[in-house]
Order: C-alpha cells, then structure tokens, then sequence
C-alpha cells in the first residue's frame, strides 16, 4: 500500500496552523482597533476641539505677589493664544499647601491649571510632611516658565547699605531684630533662615500670608528686613520706601545691574535661585498638556510679554515638561538637604 511521506503531510500542518494564526492576528488587530476607537475618541475629540471656555489658574498666594504677577501677564498672553479667558484664582495660606491642594482636586480636563512657585512648593513639600498633597505626585507638568529672584530688602532706618554692614548690624543685635516672610515654609523664610543660620545669628520670625500682608508692616517698619521678590519689591525701592541690599539668585537680575547677589557680597555659597512652572492635575490628557505647552512657548518667545516680565524681575527660561519634572526633582533634593541641615521646622 502506497503511504504519503511524512515529508509531505508536515509542510501542509504547517501551512494551516499559520493561516489560522494570521487569521486569528487580524481579528485581535481588527478587535484592539475597535477598542481604541471605543476607549479614547472622547479624548481625541476633547483634545481636538481643546479649549471651548474660560480656563482656571490657581495661584497659592495673594494678589500682589511675584506669583500673581507672573500669572496675569502669562494668562493675558495665553488668553489670546488659546482664544479662550484664563481667570486667576488667588487661594493663598499654609505655605503654599492650600492652594497646591486646590489645584490637585480640580478636574484633570486642561480647564484647571496650578502656576507654582516651584523652589517654594520644594521646599513646602519637606515641611509640610502630612500634606494631602504633593507637586510631584498630584500633577502633570506643563512647562517650565521663569526664574524671579528675590531681594534683600531693610526698612530705611536699618544703619546698613550693604551686605557687610548688613551682617554686623545682625551679629550686634543678636536675637532683637524682627523680619518678616510671606509665611511659615516659604521660600521667604528659609533664605532668611539660611542668610541666619550661615552667619550664626537668630532674629525673631514674623509670618504673613503673602508680600500683600508682609510689605505694608516693613514699610511701617514694624518689621526690619525681608527677603521678597523683584516683582514686589521694585515699587517700593524705587521711592525710597524700602532699600535693597542683595539679590539671592545665582546671578545678578537685568532691572539691577549694580545689585550684587548675596554671594557676591560675602555669603559664600548662598543661593536661592526662585523658579516658577506650570503644572495641570493629574490624569490630564497628554494631547491637552502639550497644547498647554505649546501655548505656554509660543506666549514666552513673544517680546512684549518677556519684557514685561524683565522690569518685573523675571528672566523668562522657557523649558518643556520633561525638564520642569527635572528641575522640580533637583529643586525638592536641594531644600531637603538645606533643611535637614538647618534642623528647620515649622
């Protein structure tokens, strides 16, 4: 009897079992296709026609401030690149955490934004150990924006014009001098705190919930010194009210030239550079996030907006969001370890 070669009878098994695994492969690439459609058109759709009306930006201090400042003329400039309005909404205390957490609880859909003063909320972060929440963890990151500098800033009747007559006033009234800050965990408090701590001598801290609230009682001069943004106060530098002695940042600001930064004038290795992001809740569409940052670069290379933001105090620095997380990982590593090594708690 005549028997078919094995030879024979393998090819024709292995030929059916490959069409069937193609023709199983198209219906699960037929079925996944159908899936997708199904799972993300809203997304696609929301993203596409994205923004349909006015958007929210939550600001976690008051009016009046370097973050408030920054805010407007961002959101002036967004508002017309998004052909949508961008309202501010000023949700000031707790050192920044009520306003990081109103940001965080909003509804992740890109009509909700955080603008952060990122060294700030670093530093908060480590101060606030049992905060609900965290930059990191509750937010999508948008762009990076600006660096504002502060300024060391004396009530006129302080008998020091620079630096170094700055410090000895400090070593001879040792624990007497009262300064304020824009609130426990700031970073208006800890450049003070770190200015005390490098020279060795104490002062007695007196909190506000914003430059707003801090700057009329160091104008008064019920309050001596004070570490505050450009942006807040160049008014009063310019009439006299208050007088400016350093500039923290790592390197001098544009609006003063003359100005000498804290290093410069003595403090070796003193900095605080003072950045700014912006950020949306998490589980914002990526498509959304990166229209937001599209928007956010095409605003900050636009001239008039970047010299508004110059004579405010801001060096505008224009980064996507993958280098904002970077900046905001580097920035919390930094504080933490000047923290831990002041022994700084609220």
């Amino acid at each position: 009897m005549h028997r078919e070669s094995p030879n024979r009878v393998e090819p024709l098994n292995l030929q059916s079992s490959l069409r069937r695994r193609l023709l199983l492969g198209s219906a699960g690439a037929a079925l996944g296709g159908a899936l997708a459609l199904r799972t993300f058109p809203a997304q696609a759709q929301a993203a596409a026609s994205f923004p349909e009306r006015p958007l929210r930006m939550v600001v976690a201090f008051p009016a009046g401030g370097a973050t408030d400042i920054l805010a407007r003329l961002l959101g002036q400039s967004l508002g017309t690149q998004l052909k949508q309005s961008v309202v501010v909404e000023n949700k000031p205390g707790a050192g920044s955490m009520i306003g990081l957490d109103a940001g965080a609880k909003s509804t992740p859909d890109g009509y909700s934004l955080f603008l952060c003063a990122l060294t700030n909320q670093a530093i908060a972060g480590h101060l606030y150990p049992n905060a609900t929440s965290d930059i990191t963890r509750d937010f999508e990151p948008v762009a990076l924006l600006a660096n504002g500098a502060h300024i060391l800033n004396v009530h006129p009747s302080v008998p020091a014009k620079n630096m170094r007559e700055f410090t000895a006033w400090l070593k001879a009234h040792d624990g007497k001098i009262n300064y304020a800050s824009q609130g426990n965990g700031t970073l208006s408090h800890l450049e003070a705190e770190l200015l005390l701590q490098t020279l060795g001598v104490k002062a007695v801290h007196v909190p506000y919930k914003g430059s707003a609230q801090a700057l009329p009682d160091l104008i008064a001069g019920s309050v001596s010194f004070m570490f505050d943004s450009v942006a807040a106060s160049q008014p009063f530098n310019k009439t006299g009210q208050l007088r400016a002695i350093a500039v923290t940042s790592g390197k001098r600001v544009p609006i003063y030239p003359d100005l000498p930064t804290v290093e410069e004038a003595g403090v070796k290795g003193y900095n605080a550079d003072n950045w700014f992001g912006l950020y949306a809740p998490k589980g914002t569409p990526a498509a959304i996030v990166s229209r937001l940052g599209a928007a956010c670069q095409k605003s900050l290379s636009d001239p008039a907006l970047t010299e508004a933001l110059l004579q405010k105090g801001f060096v505008t620095s224009f980064e996507d969001a993958r280098r904002l997380a970077e900046v905001t990982s580097s920035d919390r590593d930094k504080w933490g370890a000047v923290i831990r090594a002041a022994n700084i708690k609220l």
